[in-house]
């Protein structure tokens, strides 16, 4: 899909939203995030204003639910199923979405509906959002593993975290996909600071992944 990225992460809090909001903030992209899950403390959409997108270039969410939960139980509590028919790409190019929770995150359950099942309907790139410290070569190695099997586009693997040269080195060399390289812990983690960040991620490789139209 020509100037979309999919952003996803290895489990939910490993910073996909302040390296989704980066980069449609660095490309010049749209930002959007299809399901809100969790809606108290603000939203993904409101952290990706805050962090230097464009009111104007942030996409309103599809459902917007209110428990912070798997996509599929948080709609069950608010009296709704997640219809995927609701999620087709908006029209907005370059587009960066950001997907909820990891890969085998449910949006449906009477008919098992994965992240990676929407995913595969947008045929778009995926880029993977990893922690840099313990457990993520693992982590790591299976969300790459399961977007190959499904036959997904990686556009590569971004970190995020204080810096680790091996889990670094080794996690790119055994998929065999490219290290976009490293966002750091950041204090404050403000619009500034996340866009310094963005100078040190390989933006070339990622555009060349999204297409022309990125």
């Amino acid at each position: 899909m020509s100037g979309v990225l999919v952003v996803t992460g290895t489990d939910t809090g490993v910073g996909k939203t302040v390296v989704a909001a980066g980069l449609a903030a660095a490309l010049g992209a749209h930002y959007w995030k299809p399901v809100q899950a969790g809606t108290a403390d603000g939203t993904d959409s409101d952290t990706a204003r805050a962090l230097g997108v464009p009111a104007a270039h942030v996409v309103p969410e599809a459902y917007r639910l209110a428990q912070p939960a798997s996509p599929h139980l948080a709609a069950r509590r608010d009296g709704m199923k997640i219809d995927p028919r609701r999620l087709a790409l908006p029209s907005q190019r370059p587009l960066v979405v950001e997907g909820a929770g990891g890969l085998m995150v449910p949006l449906r359950s009477e008919w098992p509906w994965l992240m990676i099942d929407q995913f595969k309907a947008w045929e778009a790139p995926v880029l993977l959002v990893a922690r840099t410290g313990l457990g993520t070569i693992n982590h790591s190695l299976l969300s790459l593993s399961a977007l190959a099997d499904a036959g997904l586009a990686v556009a590569g693997i971004l970190f995020v975290g204080a810096a680790h040269e091996e889990n670094e080195r080794i996690i790119p060399a055994l998929a065999r996909v490219p290290n976009l390289g490293r966002v750091p812990p950041l204090d404050p983690l403000d619009a500034r600071s996340l866009a310094a960040a963005m100078a040190g991620i390989d933006l070339a490789v990622i555009r060349a992944a999204m297409g022309p139209r990125a």
